[in-house]
C-alpha cells in the first residue's frame, strides 16, 4: 500500500510539474533580422529557423537595448537595463548589489525549475561568478527529462562576428542575390563578406536545427516552449555596436505547444506579431511563463501569457564605450521612428576599433573612403556625428535619411526628446558622466555605481541632463551659462560646461584665461577637454604638454586622451614617450590604443 501511495505521489508531482512548461531558449550571436530567411531575405539559407517560424510566432518589432553582447547579456541576466546599473561599458566587471538583485535563474530555481546554460554567459558584472546561478553548464537531454520543469539555454557561436573574418572569396551563397545595405558601397570585398557571413548564419541555423531534433528525440516537444533570438544585431560594419536598426533589430520566434494554447499571442502558429518588444522584457516574461516571482525592480514588461502587460510605447537603447573606443549615445524608438542623441558628436561613427577592423569588409570600406570614392551616404560612417538623428524606420530601415531638421517632424522630435529624458530620470541613467569619472567618484563614496547613481546628493542626474541638453544644441547665447557651469562644485556639471564650450568654440569669443585655469581642475575629464579647446584655439603645445603630463602620471582619463589623439588625426609622435610611461590600463584598452599607435604593450599596466 505504501509503495502504491509513493508511486501515486510521484506521478502526481510529475503531472503537476508538467502543468508548467519547460522552456528552451535558443540564442545566436550578432545577427540582426536581415540575415534570416523568415524575415524576408531571399539570399538567407536558414531552413530550421524558418521552419520554427511556421510552427510558432514571429515577432517583427524586437530590439536589443545594447548593440553588443556583454551589456546586452547584463540586461538579460538581471532584467534591469545595464545603463541603470553601471554595467553598460563593453568588457567591464563593475559590481552591483547582489544581495538585492537576483539573477532570473535564481528566481526560476526558487520556483522549482532546473536551470541550465550550455553556452555563453558574459554578463559584464563583477562580484559574482557568471556560472553560479545555473544548475548545469551543459546540455544533457536525459537529465532534462528527469528534471522537469526545466529552463535550458543553448547558445550558438557560429554567427559571431569572428565568423565574418578570414577568407571571404569562397561562399555557398550567390553573390548576385546579395542585397547590400544602402550605406555600404557596392565593392567586391563587401559583397563577398556578405556571402561569407551568410554561410556563418547557415551554420548557426544548423545548430538550431540540431537542438530542435534533440528536443524531439527526447520526447519533450509537447511540454516545451521554444524561443529563438539573437543577442543583438550585426554583423557587417555599421551594425553591431551601433544604435541603428542594423545593430538592434533582432529576430524573435516563439513556438508554444498546443497544450499551452492559452499562451498563444495570436490566433494560430505561423502568425506574425507586431508587438514592440524590448530585450529587457524577456527575463520578466520568462519568469511569468514559469509562474516565478517577478520582483518590482525588473525594468521590463511581460509581453506574453496571462500576465501580459500593456504594450510598451517606446524602446530605449544605449551605446557607450565599445572596447577601446569612447562614445556615448542614447536612442528611443517606436514602431515607426528612431531618434538618436549623440552625447559625443565629435567622435566619428567609424572610429578604428581593432576587432571590427579584422573584417575584410571594414578594411575595404575604409580604404575606399580614403580614396575619396564614397558618396554622401556611403562615406557618412567616417564623418563626425550630428547631435541628433531622426529616421522613419518604417520607410528607411537602413537609417540613411536623417529627418532631424525637417519641419514636419518637429512634434515627434519634441515628444521623443521628452520621453527619452523622462526615461533617463526614471531609470537612473548612469552614463551621464565619463566612465572612469563615475568609477572614481563611486569608489570615493564606497558605493557600487548602482547605488551611487541612486543618491541624488552624489549623482545629480537632473543637473547633468539639463547641462548636457544645453551643451549639445550649439547655441551661442548659452556661452555665459557654460562659464557659470565651470564654477560649479559638481564635476559632472563642470564636465558638461566644458563640452558646451568645446561645441561652441568656433562661434564665440573664447576666454582663454578661464580655459587655461581648468587644466588644474580636480576632474581629469574636464582638464582634457579644456586642453582640446586650447589645442583647437592655437595653443597646441600647451595642450600636448598637458596630455603628456596626464599620460605620464597614468591619469584615469588616459583612454579618452588616446581617443582624442586619434580623433585629431595628426598622429601619436608627440606623445610616444608619455604613452610608454602610462600604466593605466582601463581593462586593457589603453594598451590596445597604444598598439594602434605602434607601441609595444608587454607591460600591461594597472587596471581600472
Amino acid at each position: 500500500m505504501l509503495r502504491y501511495i509513493l508511486i501515486s505521489l510521484f506521478v502526481f508531482s510529475l503531472q503537476a510539474a508538467q502543468e508548467r512548461p519547460n522552456i528552451l531558449w535558443l540564442t545566436s550571436e550578432d545577427n540582426s533580422v536581415r540575415w534570416i530567411g523568415a524575415y524576408d531575405n531571399p539570399n538567407a539559407s536558414t531552413p530550421n529557423i524558418d521552419g520554427l517560424a511556421k510552427e510558432g510566432f514571429l515577432y517583427t518589432q524586437t530590439y536589443a537595448n545594447a548593440p553588443v553582447c556583454a551589456p546586452s547579456r547584463s540586461t538579460w541576466i538581471t532584467g534591469i537595463h545595464a545603463i541603470s546599473m553601471g554595467t553598460h561599458p563593453m568588457r567591464s566587471r563593475y559590481e552591483i548589489p547582489h544581495d538585492r538583485i537576483k539573477y532570473y535563474p535564481d528566481l526560476l530555481k526558487a520556483a522549482g525549475y532546473y536551470v541550465s546554460n550550455a553556452g555563453k554567459t558574459d554578463y559584464n558584472i563583477g562580484g559574482r561568478s557568471d556560472g553560479d546561478c545555473w544548475d548545469s553548464r551543459k546540455i544533457d537531454w536525459k537529465i532534462l527529462k528527469q528534471k522537469q520543469p526545466f529552463f535550458q539555454i543553448i547558445n550558438s557561436t557560429k554567427s559571431h562576428e569572428s565568423k565574418a573574418f578570414g577568407d571571404v572569396t569562397k561562399s555557398k551563397h550567390d553573390p548576385k542575390r546579395v542585397k547590400l545595405a544602402k550605406y555600404h558601397p557596392d565593392i567586391l570585398k563587401i559583397r563577398q563578406n556578405y556571402n561569407h557571413y551568410h554561410d556563418a548564419v547557415s551554420n548557426m541555423d544548423a545548430d538550431i536545427g540540431k537542438a530542435l531534433k534533440d528536443l524531439e528525440k527526447s520526447g519533450l516537444t509537447e511540454n516545451t516552449i521554444v524561443i529563438y533570438n539573437s543577442d543583438h544585431g550585426g554583423v557587417l560594419p555599421r551594425s553591431k555596436r551601433f544604435l541603428f536598426n542594423s545593430g538592434t533589430h533582432c529576430p524573435l520566434i516563439i513556438r508554444i505547444p498546443e497544450k499551452f494554447k492559452h499562451l498563444w499571442p495570436a490566433e494560430a502558429p505561423g502568425s506574425k506579431v507586431d508587438r514592440l518588444v524590448s530585450f529587457v522584457d524577456m527575463p520578466k516574461t520568462w519568469l511569468s511563463l514559469a509562474g516565478a516571482e517577478t520582483p518590482k525592480h525588473l525594468s521590463g514588461k511581460t509581453f506574453l501569457g496571462p500576465n501580459a502587460e500593456p504594450e510598451r510605447d517606446w524602446h530605449i537603447s544605449f551605446r557607450t564605450r565599445m572596447d577601446e573606443r569612447c562614445d556615448n549615445v542614447r536612442a528611443i524608438r517606436n514602431k515607426q521612428f528612431l531618434y538618436i542623441r549623440n552625447y559625443m558628436p565629435y567622435a566619428p561613427w567609424g572610429q578604428k576599433l581593432t576587432y571590427l577592423w579584422k573584417m575584410k569588409a571594414t578594411q575595404a570600406w575604409d580604404q575606399y573612403n580614403k580614396e575619396n570614392k564614397t558618396d554622401s551616404i556611403t562615406g557618412r560612417f567616417f564623418d563626425q556625428k550630428p547631435m541628433e538623428e531622426l529616421y522613419d524606420a518604417s520607410k528607411d530601415p537602413d537609417n540613411i535619411n536623417n529627418l532631424i531638421n525637417e519641419p514636419e517632424y518637429k512634434e515627434i522630435i519634441q515628444r521623443m526628446r521628452k520621453e527619452m529624458s523622462q526615461w533617463q530620470k526614471k531609470h537612473h541613467d548612469a552614463g551621464m558622466l565619463p566612465e572612469s569619472e563615475i568609477l572614481e567618484a563611486a569608489a570615493r563614496a564606497n558605493k557600487t555605481i548602482y547605488d551611487f547613481v541612486r543618491d541624488e546628493k552624489l549623482y545629480n542626474l537632473d543637473a547633468y541632463l539639463n547641462a548636457s541638453e544645453k551643451a549639445l544644441i550649439k547655441d551661442p547665447t548659452l556661452t555665459e551659462d557654460f562659464y557659470e557651469m565651470l564654477n560649479n562644485e559638481d564635476a559632472g556639471v563642470r564636465y558638461w560646461g566644458i563640452v558646451g564650450l568645446f561645441n561652441l568654440q568656433d562661434q564665440v569669443q573664447l576666454n582663454k584665461q578661464k580655459v587655461h585655469s581648468l587644466l588644474k581642475d580636480k576632474s581629469h575629464h574636464v582638464q582634457i577637454m579644456a586642453a582640446w579647446i586650447l589645442y583647437k584655439a592655437g595653443d597646441k603645445k600647451v595642450a600636448q604638454d598637458h596630455w603628456n603630463l596626464l599620460l605620464s602620471n597614468s591619469s584615469y582619463a588616459s583612454l579618452k586622451i588616446c581617443n582624442i589623439i586619434d580623433w585629431i588625426g595628426e598622429g601619436p609622435d608627440a606623445y610616444i614617450e608619455s604613452l610608454k610611461k602610462c600604466q593605466y590600463s582601463h581593462g586593457g584598452y589603453v594598451n590596445r590604443m597604444k598598439e594602434q599607435f605602434g607601441i609595444s604593450t608587454k607591460n600591461k599596466g594597472k587596471t581600472l
